[in-house]
């Protein structure tokens, strides 16, 4: 009998989750704990992937000059695509004008469901860290404290100061610790396929607990909005994500997008892109994309880059403003586009960054704040497509990264 695929199972899963939660409604929260479990499990091996891993790769990578060439092709790169991104979420609101005939009686009980949940939000953007607190932070005082609280780029700063002197000292006396570090991080890629078993049940959970708690109503209150932002986010991820990979990559988009299948599910279900590092990390793997590019991009673009996330920031500030009958000028559209570029940085590694980042947009075009509570009602479910797109993104990076500096595309 023909063995199931992975990626087909965790699908099922998906397509049960939504079942189980248009039937059984708020109950299906009880289940909610498998989902949790799974999401536990998988978020357990982050740190030390992110961290053997890269140290490997840094260590690979050989010298300074090296790695200081990949750093700011893969920066340079995650600039340009979250440019296209948020451009893109910007032309899609104005020509299908999402905000346009949205009823009095639909904006005032959106606003009496979630202006609570919107008001704490906007609280966290006034306590949001400057962009000088959050580049300070990046250093760790203490190692064993920002592993132990998942600090993502104080671990990734200190992977790759530890890979970095790795390359510096001699070969005899870092070969043993490189073997090592080797051997911990195969032992954490076995655990990921032994968690990735339990990956089907898991998504079930979760889907059933989502749809269970917001049911569909919600989504077809803004349906048009729900629409235009999934709409741009499929663009993005088949269309540039697509022809990156090909024509910079190298690489056909559909064995891209064939082999990259089980770690875009994982990050649709789970809604978390540090949650999908390992998974993308045995992915790209694969598609034979060297581990010294893809450790070094992937940890680093689930923390900086993020491409469905600074879509949806285009299209979530035009459909609150045609909400509040502000016209957007040109000039306050490319303040947009330079700020979901700086927020998607300076928001690093803060949890909810995407609602955190959208209110600064807004904030800084003179939107009101409480506009939020408006699309509070679907970002849960949004989040679990901009989330894909944002890891989508990453995986094209590392295919692209790797093909310029080996010359040859993966495989």
């Amino acid at each position: 009998m023909k063995k199931v695929p992975l990626h087909t199972k965790i699908f099922i899963g998906l397509f049960l989750g939504v079942v189980v939660g248009l039937v059984f409604g708020p109950k299906a929260r009880s289940i909610e704990f498998v989902g949790t479990i799974f999401i536990r499990l998988i978020t357990m091996v982050v740190v030390p992937l992110v961290f053997f891993s890269l140290t490997l790769g840094t260590a690979s990578l050989g010298d300074i000059k090296k790695l200081g060439r990949v750093g700011l092709k893969t920066f340079l790169y995650f600039i340009l695509t979250t440019a296209i991104a948020i451009t893109i979420g910007l032309l899609a609101a104005n020509l299908l004008q999402p905000g346009a005939g949205l009823n009095e009686q639909v904006k005032q009980e959106l606003f009496k469901n979630y202006q609570q949940a919107a008001r704490s939000k906007v609280a966290v953007v006034q306590e949001k860290p400057s962009l000088i607190s959050v580049l300070v932070n990046i250093v760790p005082s203490n190692p064993i404290k920002a592993m132990a609280e998942g600090e993502m780029l104080q671990v990734i700063f200190l992977a790759l100061i530890f890979g970095l002197c790795l390359s510096l000292i001699t070969p005899e006396k870092s070969k043993p610790i490189l073997n090592f570090f080797d051997g911990i991080n195969e032992t954490v890629l076995q655990v990921v396929n032994l968690v990735m078993k339990f990956a089907p049940y898991g998504v079930l959970a979760l889907l059933a607990s989502i749809i269970g708690q917001f049911g569909l109503g919600i989504l077809l209150t803004l349906l048009k909005y729900a629409l235009v932002t999934i709409l741009g986010l499929t663009f993005h991820a088949l269309v540039v994500d697509g022809l990156l990979v090909r024509f910079l990559g190298g690489l056909k988009p559909g064995r891209f997008f064939k082999g990259t299948s089980d770690a875009m599910l994982i990050a649709f279900s789970t809604s978390s892109s540090n949650a999908t590092i390992p998974v993308a990390l045995e992915c790209l793997d694969q598609l034979k994309v060297k581990k010294e590019y893809s450790s070094f991009v992937v940890p680093l673009g689930a923390t900086i880059n993020m491409d469905g996330t600074a879509l949806y920031q285009g299209v979530a500030a035009v459909f609150i403003a045609q909400i509040y009958g502000i016209p957007l000028s040109l000039t306050a559209q490319a303040t947009i586009v330079l700020m979901a570029i700086l927020a998607s940085i300076g928001t690093a590694g803060v949890p909810g960054a995407g609602m955190i980042m959208l209110a600064m947009v807004l904030k800084q075009i003179g939107i009101p704040l409480e506009g939020v509570a408006l699309i509070l009602g679907v970002d849960r479910l949004l989040d679990m497509c901009r989330t894909t797109v944002n890891m989508i993104g990453n995986m094209a990076a590392s295919v692209v990264i790797h093909r310029s500096e080996e010359k040859n595309p993966p495989g």
